[in-house]
């Protein structure tokens, strides 16, 4: 069964509770009074009942969202105010057309003349306190109803929120090894041909797994660390790229620093450098990241190669497929991310656009 079914039940239940009690109340609490009760008292009280469910829902679904949520105390007085006095004109209007009044006294005085009389058996119960007792019971059950549906919605909150966070460090698990694993591997190759820069881009590298080991432990980064990790990771690939390659970085201008899920940037990037780059033919990576209140926009653009397909085949690394999970587990609703081939340009380009706040 839908979960979002079940948990309409418990709101029903009680409403139904509720006005059952409500009912108990108004048509069988007067037994309690030991006359013979006319039929216009029974019109009388469905008035009654009619009007105070109408009143209830009007409050509920119309008057306080309108107005006391709102803080407009006064008009969300004045209804209530109208609504009450409405009830009782009505109530009054009704007990005179039929009326009642009269019927009632009639019924008083022959009770009073039936004063002397031996108490029939089933007159011995006191209903006004069977009915108080049920209404205590009914009271108890409820309250306790809404107390258990609010353990349960917070158990499933707590539960939703442990699967979140459990998904989210084995995505950056995920993330980390790739990124390092390719890393390492531009280093291995670079021992082979330069030393010294090798040496340098394990100082580097060491930079970097500093800021993931510490870092990246919080929820959250600045944005000037994600860029300033983002620039020593450039310049760790640019150790072994040739001449023909052209890799840019533009950060905002103006900068505003905010607060922002660490590595969220790194897989596009790190994608354009496994995709975009050629040993033979000029190829360019342009990575260009804005700010617009609190928007961030950040476009990745690499070199199309018809022998090395992007993101749009089966081959795409890791860090993408597990990126986008993370946005949607991090920004549901505050992101789009768009990856798209340009065959006139020859280029490959990634545009995401965030809101921090």
């Amino acid at each position: 069964m839908d979960a979002r079914k079940v948990r309409k039940y418990p709101p029903i239940f009680l409403h139904l509770l509720g006005w059952s009690f409500l009912v108990l109340f108004l048509m069988w609490q007067p037994l309690s009074w030991q006359i013979q009760l006319p039929t216009t008292f029974w019109i009388k009280q469905t008035v009654l009942l009619c009007m105070l469910v109408a009143i209830f829902y009007l409050n509920v679904y119309y008057w306080f969202p309108r107005y006391l949520a709102r803080n407009k105390y006064l008009k969300f007085l004045l209804f209530n105010v109208a609504s009450v006095i409405m009830l009782a004109v009505i109530i009054e209007q009704v007990q005179v057309g039929i009326g009642h009044r009269e019927q009632m006294d009639k019924a008083w005085q022959a009770a009073h003349d039936d004063m002397t009389r031996p108490k029939r058996k089933r007159d011995k119960l006191d209903y006004f306190a069977l009915l108080t007792a049920l209404l205590v019971i009914g009271i108890s059950t409820s309250v306790a109803a809404v107390q258990n549906v609010q353990r349960d919605q917070q158990y499933r909150q707590d539960l939703e929120q442990d699967k979140i966070n459990s998904e989210l460090s084995f995505l950056k698990a995920q993330i980390n090894p790739h990124f390092f694993f390719n890393t390492l591997n531009n280093i291995y190759a670079l021992t082979v041909i330069d030393v010294e820069a090798s040496q340098q881009a394990l100082h580097k590298l060491s930079r970097l797994m500093r800021y993931v080991l510490y870092e990246t432990q919080n929820a959250t980064v600045l944005l000037s660390q994600e860029i300033a990790f983002a620039q020593d990771y450039i310049q760790l690939m640019e150790l072994r790229l040739t001449d023909k390659v052209r890799v840019k970085l533009t950060p905002p201008e103006p900068f505003h620093d905010v607060s922002i899920a660490p590595m969220i940037f790194l897989p596009f990037i790190e994608n354009a450098f496994k995709h975009g780059v050629s040993a033979v033919e000029n190829s360019t990576i342009d990575i260009r990241i804005k700010q617009n209140g609190s928007k961030i926009f950040v476009e990745v653009s690499n070199t199309l190669f018809t022998d090395k397909r992007t993101l749009l085949d089966e081959s795409n690394g890791i860090g993408i497929n597990n990126t986008q999970r993370r946005l949607d587990l991090l920004y549901p609703g505050k992101y789009s991310l768009s990856m798209n081939e340009d065959k006139e340009r020859k280029t490959f380009d990634v545009q995401l656009e965030l809101e921090t706040a």
